[in-house]
């Protein structure tokens, strides 16, 4: 008898929505000029919806030097790259984003790649081809594409306590002197919205001979002189060995990136698959990117204005008593607990309030640490935050939730 391959999907299906844990598409078009609102495709119908959960986190994606960039880069190429970097698909908008990344964070060298999740992986995994007996320590809230790298790297993996450098050290002093060490982390993490102390696993990398390969991925272009990053913020960024970006979030556009000496980001360039045998991003994309990266550099407005709007916001979350998980960054969550409770919070939001907040459940957290992740911007208004507390205030009595402590 054959395997039944459709009951083992349909099962596999099956277990996800007990838990309250499948993830369901909101099919949006958000609004050039007016975001962050967008229409929300249901049913046949469209309708407004403000989006709350947005990565563009300055919103970039709507800056009129991006989009003039993203015209004039189409009208001038075409659409696509035309091929992987190594074959025809190296234009002067990947040469002159890659330099300009490079300086932004200080180092000699930059590789786009076509998403972060993909630089990461991809960087992981070839580092540790290239260092045998390679052995990574990993911080234990590490976004998924750098625990997928350090796997498919196959090298030793130590997993340190989140943000813990006691812990970190001991496992360090532990590990046999000899071999080559890495200690990976990120610089803002992007759940609980806390972050990490850079300056001291540099000196722990200092201590016992190790590189250090920071995601930046939730605060390139938000903080530190000119957006490059908390690095640059804490005084550090010349500390760091590999410096890890997204061009989608506070960027606005897409991609991904390292920058890192020149000699480690050719070894990249010239051993990874993931980059070697991959189309590059879209010339248009590298242009939007790049007039993105070159406007933050110049302005702090945008960086301004997303802090003190989040702290509007967590705020007005404090004086509703509902139950704000702390934060110093931009990030602001709201702990609900369950993952079949949060989903109906996020549904009631989006359905009665038009209210588009994305449920947060594991494996992206911990079972039971279940929340709503708002990411305001700076174009969300003191309007539109009082709109969202009095929906929550409303959902929350409806859902039967508890308040703040």
């Amino acid at each position: 008898m054959a395997f039944s391959y459709v009951s083992r999907f349909r099962e596999a299906l099956a277990g996800l929505r007990r838990e309250g844990r499948y993830r369901v598409f909101a099919d949006i078009v958000r609004r050039r000029g007016s975001y962050p609102q967008a229409l929300y495709h249901s049913d046949q119908n469209a309708r407004p919806i403000t989006v709350w959960c947005s990565n563009d986190y300055l919103c970039m994606g709507q800056h009129p030097k991006v989009l003039a960039a993203m015209h004039e880069a189409i009208d001038t190429t075409g659409a696509g790259s035309g091929g992987t970097r190594n074959i025809s698909g190296t234009t002067h908008y990947h040469v002159e984003l890659e330099r300009e990344l490079a300086d932004l964070h200080g180092k000699e060298a930059a590789l786009i790649f076509t998403s972060g999740f993909v630089s990461n992986d991809t960087t992981l995994a070839t580092l540790a081809k290239l260092l045998p007996g390679l052995i990574v320590f990993s911080d234990e809230q590490n976004h998924a594409s750098m625990i997928e790298g350090i796997r498919h790297g196959g090298v030793e993996k130590r997993i340190f306590k989140h943000n813990d450098t006691v812990d970190l050290e001991a496992q360090l002093r532990l590990a046999d002197p000899n071999p080559p060490k890495l200690i990976a982390f990120e610089s803002v993490y992007s759940m609980d919205g806390d972050f990490s102390p850079i300056a001291k696993i540099c000196d722990l990398a200092d201590k016992y001979g190790a590189m250090t390969y920071l995601d930046e991925v939730h605060s390139v272009g938000l903080y530190g002189p000119r957006g490059a990053g908390v690095a640059a913020r804490d005084g550090v960024m010349d500390r760091v060995d590999i410096i890890e970006g997204t061009l989608a979030k506070a960027f606005g556009v897409m991609g991904g990136y390292i920058t890192a000496s020149a000699e480690l980001v050719d070894c990249i360039r010239s051993f990874a698959p993931g980059f070697i045998f991959t189309t590059s991003i879209a010339p248009v994309l590298a242009a939007g990117v790049l007039a993105s990266v070159r406007h933050l550099k110049e302005s702090n407005v945008e960086r301004e204005k997303i802090q003190e709007r989040a702290e509007k916001l967590k705020t007005l979350l404090r004086d509703a008593g509902l139950p704000l998980m702390e934060t110093t960054s931009h990030i602001v969550p709201v702990f609900v607990g369950d993952a079949a409770t949060c989903k109906s919070v996020s549904d009631t939001l989006l359905r009665d309030h038009a209210i588009y907040v994305q449920p947060i459940n594991f494996p992206t957290v911990p079972r039971g640490t279940e929340r709503l992740r708002f990411t305001p911007s700076p174009m969300h208004t003191d309007a539109m935050m009082e709109q969202l507390v009095h929906a929550l205030d409303q959902v929350w009595v409806a859902h039967h939730l508890k308040r703040a402590a």
